[in-house]
């Protein structure tokens, strides 16, 4: 690890995150910055941002943790100034838990896909998608998950191209292949492994009965 920006201006961060979209970071940020934002309205930017970034406060405000929740900044640690003999051992620890987890999720990235929903960036695993459809609201994609669904806005197009593992099965349908466990040519209809179903085109029909039971 290395040392890549110490600043008391938190919009030199955001700046620095719009310039360098690929940080993985660890960020150390206290509450009262002295500002037009404080430290956890700039962590919940931060975490839009940078998705796989690591957060934690340095404060004196511990009653400010609840609103952490509020913000959805997913802070790794709040360390408290009140005991600052265990400032440095708690420092040390976020820093190896960070670059654990670093390498951990490195070896995982593949398994995963990132999607703009809503003004956040949200991971998702492979395993837990069963397909993408559009949505009758325009412009946007209904994605379909091994427990329930979500609406974004999105492009089925762009959508193929996050995973080999995804299909256009039909004219507004992306499909997961590994989560497909039957396809039934009469009704044209592919079931995955969450037990929903989507319609398949007579097109990729032909492909896709070389790799699963038709009937």
């Amino acid at each position: 690890m290395q040392l890549q920006l110490s600043t008391a201006d938190p919009f030199e961060i955001l700046t620095y995150l719009n310039e360098h979209p690929q940080t993985a970071g660890v960020f150390f940020l206290d509450v009262d910055l002295r500002s037009t934002i404080n430290g956890i309205q700039l962590g919940s930017h931060i975490r839009n941002l940078c998705i796989d970034g690591k957060i934690i406060f340095i404060t004196t405000h511990h009653e400010m943790l609840p609103i952490t929740f509020q913000y959805k900044v997913e802070a790794m640690d709040y360390i408290l100034k009140d005991y600052p003999e265990a400032i440095e051992k708690r420092t040390k620890e976020a820093l190896d838990q960070a670059y654990r987890h670093y390498h951990s999720e490195r070896k995982h990235s593949e398994q995963r896909i990132r999607i703009d929903v809503g003004n956040q960036v949200r991971l998702f695993e492979l395993s837990e998608i069963m397909f993408f459809e559009t949505s009758p609201n325009s412009h946007k994609l209904i994605l379909h998950l091994a427990n329930g669904s979500l609406e974004f806005y999105g492009k089925l197009t762009l959508i193929e191209e996050l995973s080999e593992t995804f299909l256009r099965v039909h004219k507004s349908i992306v499909a997961n292949l590994p989560q497909m466990v039957h396809v039934d040519r009469k009704q044209r209809l592919i079931t995955f492994t969450n037990g929903e179903t989507c319609v398949v085109s007579n097109r990729q029909i032909k492909y896709l009965e070389r790799t699963f039971r038709i009937e």
